[in-house]
């Protein structure tokens, strides 16, 4: 099957075409966002949007408005005709201003993959790092812990504190699913003041939560994870991949993965 090339609209008043000498490619010196496209249709465009803007000032970025990234969104979605979609808005530092634009691309076959079969994932420890709550185009760190991942047998990673606690992946919350007392399900996702705020996690707390559903963020710990019932791995694109196996060690299947499966497809 062939995939069909990525469409490219710039948003008005900036430039699609990136530079050598712009700091966006020389220093990473960007934010961007990455959203699904279901059915023509963008998943959580408002979120996405309102995250850039927050991104874009963490990172000390002048943003273009909404109405001009919503403009060339709807110009590059126009254009696309394969199906389930990736879009990305990136917005970087130029020597002139910014680069502005959207694209959107084939969904990866890693995250269909990792939706049916669910992922292995190691943990590893990650420096401290000012813009963590920036979704910043200074993705070393980020891709130097994928590649890592990969080379232990790994599809994933999990980011620890200095301490031990649980953080994120790098490029995905982390959810568990704990019995309550009554053995009804709670949802819990690591608190921690160097999170990205999660799209995707979100949406499913606020699906979960009209459900009666009881949503926690706290403090976890690795032994969490392996205590849990069940945990995800959640981001724009994959959705919630569940970690099967971790650090090497196999875990038990979840017996309300249904459930969560559910909760998401219904909010996105």
């Amino acid at each position: 099957m062939t995939v069909p090339p990525p469409i490219v609209v710039e948003v008005e008043g900036c430039r699609a075409v990136i530079r050598s000498d712009d700091p966006v490619f020389s220093r990473g010196d960007g934010v961007f966002e990455t959203a699904l496209v279901r059915d023509g249709v963008v998943r959580l465009l408002d979120e996405h949007l309102a995250r850039l803007a927050e991104s874009a000032t963490l990172a000390g970025l002048p943003c273009p408005d909404s109405v001009d990234w919503l403009a060339a969104v709807v110009a590059a979605i126009g254009q696309w005709s394969g199906g389930e979609a990736v879009l990305r808005l990136v917005l970087g530092r130029a020597v002139d201003g910014v680069v502005a634009f959207v694209m959107v691309s084939a969904v990866p076959a890693r995250a269909a993959t990792a939706r049916r079969d669910g992922v292995a994932a190691v943990t590893l420890v990650r420096p401290h790092w000012p813009l963590a709550r920036a979704k910043s185009l200074s993705y070393a760190a980020n891709v130097a812990a994928l590649r890592h991942a990969e080379l232990a047998g790994a599809g994933d990673a999990i980011f620890l504190d200095s301490t031990g606690a649980v953080l994120e992946g790098p490029r995905s919350a982390v959810v568990l699913a704990v019995r309550g007392a009554g053995g009804e399900p709670i949802l819990v996702t690591p608190d921690a003041p160097s999170i990205l705020p999660s799209t995707t996690q979100r949406a499913l707390f606020a699906a979960a939560a009209a459900r009666g559903i009881e949503c926690v963020y706290r403090r976890v710990m690795v032994a969490d994870l392996f205590a849990a019932q069940g945990f995800w791995l959640l981001s724009a694109i994959t959705l919630a991949a569940r970690v099967h196996t971790l650090d090497g060690r196999a875990l038990a299947g979840s017996p309300f993965a249904p459930l969560l499966t559910e909760l998401i497809d219904g909010r996105i």
